[in-house]
């Protein structure tokens, strides 16, 4: 998890970059390769109002 931003904006744009460029949208395989708990993910950014679209794979 030391890669990811400690500042909540950019944590969900490095995400939502990653999942769009690296990852295809896959949430799963993203968490896998920065070693993160996917929950922990959307529940971090879940507290600042960012939801997780599975739809549109991406964090919004």
């Amino acid at each position: 998890m030391d890669q990811l931003p400690v500042d909540i904006n950019m944590l969900f744009s490095f995400v939502n970059m990653k999942l769009r460029d690296e990852f295809g949208g896959d949430l799963d395989e993203l968490c896998g390769s920065l070693d993160v708990d996917k929950q922990w993910l959307i529940n971090r950014l879940a507290s600042a109002g960012f939801e997780y679209s599975a739809q549109q794979k991406r964090f919004w």
